[in-house]
């Protein structure tokens, strides 16, 4: 008989103290849940409504969950007037830009000639340039050495001196001709060279010149835009000053879910550390119960029969652990119970 309510009270101890355990461990799950809702609560994005000078943002947040689901901003009356005015000047200097562009093909025909002029200059090598330029002074000055010739002839054979020979040079007249063409000649050679130089260097200057030509179309052009876009540069600082508001909103927004989720996280921080005191506290706890359940029911089960002193020969005089009406009958074991029975639940 001892044994088997030894048994009885052992497991029972046993079962309480595991119990036990088993509830710490789901309140400190039940505080941890609790502490991350808190902690993403906190967390949430939540800007504020602001308003300035230039305009007024408005957020909208959805009531169940709080989370944003639209965002605006409208800017002041006066500002409205102000873009309105700005924007009805776009017509006017988008058309200025279009007759800009318009000319364009007109300076690149002109720049194509001035190219195609430039490469005919280059096109020829110095001594090329040197040579066209002899021959064509020598067929320019021809029809003059023809006639000095011929006047020269009529004056020597004219006064008789055309047998007149003088030392090694011969007739002095026309010794004195040849080398003044011979002069003549050596100047023109060096005026070549310098002329071939001029030659290369106006061919370049007209492939300058072209390469300018077109590029002021383009800088027309530019300039024809320059006020559509300034126009917009400014329609855009209006709009940034409208928009003020908004990112200010978003920014106050944005610091105070830093600083919520910063405070969530350190509260999560907090509660867990209590949890894992209040979860080995538990354990001890229900430890210890299983403990003294095992103990008293080792105790119990060396005796014969722990409650014969003291039911005597009572059915249960002493409504020792019955509960719900049931039956306890003395004898060598156990008798039937009926109705169920409990024991103290330690707190």
């Amino acid at each position: 008989m001892g044994k088997v309510v030894g048994g009885v009270v052992g497991a029972v101890g046993s079962y309480y103290g595991a119990k036990r355990a088993a509830d710490a461990a789901r309140d400190a799950a039940v505080r941890q849940q609790q502490a991350a809702e808190y902690a993403r609560e906190a967390a949430k994005f939540r800007p504020v409504g602001m308003t300035t000078r230039f305009g007024t943002s408005t957020f909208t947040t959805d009531p169940s969950t709080g989370a944003v689901t639209a965002a605006g901003y409208q800017a002041t009356p006066e500002m409205q007037a102000i873009q309105d005015q700005i924007a009805g000047l776009y017509g006017g200097s988008l058309g200025q830009a279009e007759r800009a562009a318009a000319l364009q093909p007109q300076y690149e025909q002109a720049a194509q000639g001035l190219f195609g002029l430039g490469q005919g200059y280059l096109a020829q090598t110095p001594e090329e340039a040197r040579q066209q330029y002899m021959s064509e002074q020598m067929a320019a000055l021809r029809p003059y050495d023809i006639e000095e010739e011929q006047r020269l002839a009529s004056s020597v054979f004219g006064r008789g001196r055309g047998g007149l020979s003088v030392g090694a040079g011969g007739q002095p007249e026309l010794q004195a001709l040849s080398e003044a063409r011979s002069r003549r000649n050596l100047q023109l050679a060096a005026q070549a060279d310098q002329a071939a130089q001029q030659r290369a260097s106006f061919g370049a200057g007209l492939l300058g010149t072209a390469a300018q030509t077109q590029g002021m179309g383009y800088g027309l052009q530019t300039a024809a835009l320059a006020p559509f876009q300034q126009q917009m540069a400014l329609q855009q600082g209006l709009e940034s000053a409208a928009q003020q508001p908004l990112q200010l909103g978003l920014g106050i927004g944005e610091t105070a879910s830093a600083a919520g989720a910063r405070a969530g996280g350190l509260y999560q921080q907090g509660m867990g550390a209590a949890n894992q005191y209040y979860m080995t506290q538990g354990g001890l706890r229900g430890g210890a119960l299983a403990g003294l359940g095992q103990g008293l029911g080792s105790a119990m089960g060396g005796m014969s029969n722990p409650f014969s002193g003291l039911f005597g020969s009572g059915s249960n005089p002493m409504n020792i652990g019955l509960a719900g009406g049931g039956t306890f009958t003395q004898g060598s074991t156990l008798g039937p119970m009926t109705g169920g029975y409990s024991f103290y639940k330690p707190r």
